[in-house]
């Protein structure tokens, strides 16, 4: 049994870009095996079109594919696009020249895998990149998120105007507030209610209210 670290998001989506169709049917045997959602274009025009309507999660992308763009310009065209430039790009081809590897790197390539490619390190690689792309587009929400709360804090600046008798206060529209209805409906402030020594005197003479703790000076110390 497969642990959680061990199993891939089964709802992440993959396009196989290749010409040759016994390099499509390898990839999509071992795609169905692990419960990946796929689709497939035998060019880079292809590629670009799918891309754009199937909306996947990681593109596996050969190299040559005559006739036509290859995989690099349509990579590169992929990457110039906002609503497909943050898809990673993988490529799995037979060119495994340092200066193909260091193209498919400038053209946006992500990561790279040469064929004939071995089963466990393609999961691996579409595991971990597949992973790495949900993680940051979770952290993009949350800052999102995080951004529109902070735009619906409400605070408090400058001079409020309040009456000097009944200390209701007055709004920007020139209309007046209970002080306590005001402040709550411009902040995250919450209000409970007492009632201060001056006014319970004043409304209940015969209570008595002293406090030896406030009314006694604090003892000298020797």
């Amino acid at each position: 049994m497969k642990s959680p670290e061990e199993t891939p998001e089964r709802a992440a989506k993959v396009l196989i870009v290749d010409d040759r169709p016994e390099n499509l049917a390898l990839a999509m045997k071992l795609l169905a095996s692990e419960g990946y959602t796929f689709a497939t274009a035998a060019n880079g025009e292809k590629a670009i079109e799918s891309t754009r309507h199937f909306q996947p999660d990681l593109i596996l992308m050969d190299v040559m594919m005559p006739p036509g763009i290859d995989g690099f310009e349509a990579c590169a065209r992929l990457k110039s696009d906002p609503a497909t430039a943050d898809i990673p790009v993988v490529f799995v081809t037979a060119k495994n020249e340092t200066k193909a590897i260091v193209k498919g790197f400038q053209c946006g390539g992500i990561d790279y895998i040469p064929k004939p490619f071995r089963k466990e390190e393609v999961l691996s690689r579409i595991r971990t990149h597949i992973r790495i792309r949900q993680l940051i587009r979770t952290q993009t929400k949350l800052i999102e998120e995080l951004q529109n709360a902070l735009t619906l804090v409400k605070t408090l600046r400058g001079l409020l105007p309040i009456c000097a008798s009944c200390k209701k206060v007055r709004d920007d529209g020139g209309y007046w507030h209970q002080i306590e209805k005001y402040i709550s409906s411009h902040s995250d402030l919450d209000f409970t209610h007492g009632i201060c020594n001056d006014c319970a005197k004043r409304l209940y003479p015969g209570i008595d209210l002293s406090n030896p703790t406030d009314n006694e000076s604090e003892p000298e110390q020797k």
